[in-house]
């Protein structure tokens, strides 16, 4: 349900290239910063979203979805279940079309009212395994 195959494939090929990775800093020891470099060699523009607003693989940082002056087309949470939810809710505010929970986070509540806003939604899983099964 979390993971549908369908909805994996649309959000890595089809809903856009400008990925938020919230909870991305230039710690290199973190998951979100490998994840963040993968998805930079499969075409993805990342953007780094930290309260430290550091520059992380070349691109700005921003303090907060609410603070990126242009639009994104994915959110990509690396954040703990219990702040996920709002992270799901500002993604909604800001426009984007899509929102990734990354593995170990769920949130059955965000799940529905994300979808009940129209956009896709995927929770505990990585994008950094699932666009090179794509093929």
């Amino acid at each position: 349900m979390y993971g549908d195959p369908r909805t994996i494939r649309r959000i890595l090929t089809e809903l856009g290239d400008t990925w938020a990775v919230v909870g991305l800093s230039d710690n290199a020891h973190r998951a979100a910063h490998g994840v963040a470099e993968v998805l930079q060699r499969y075409g993805k523009r990342i953007v780094p979203v930290h309260p430290k607003a550091e520059t992380v693989h070349g691109e700005p940082g921003y303090p907060s979805l609410e603070a990126i002056p242009f639009p994104v087309d994915v959110v990509d949470v690396f954040v703990n279940s219990e702040l996920a939810g709002g992270i799901a809710d500002q993604a909604v505010a800001v426009g984007a079309k899509a929102v990734w929970f990354q593995l170990g986070v769920v949130d059955e509540g965000a799940w529905n009212r994300v979808h009940d806003a129209g956009l896709a939604m995927v929770m505990d899983r990585c994008p950094a395994i699932e666009i090179p099964r794509l093929g």
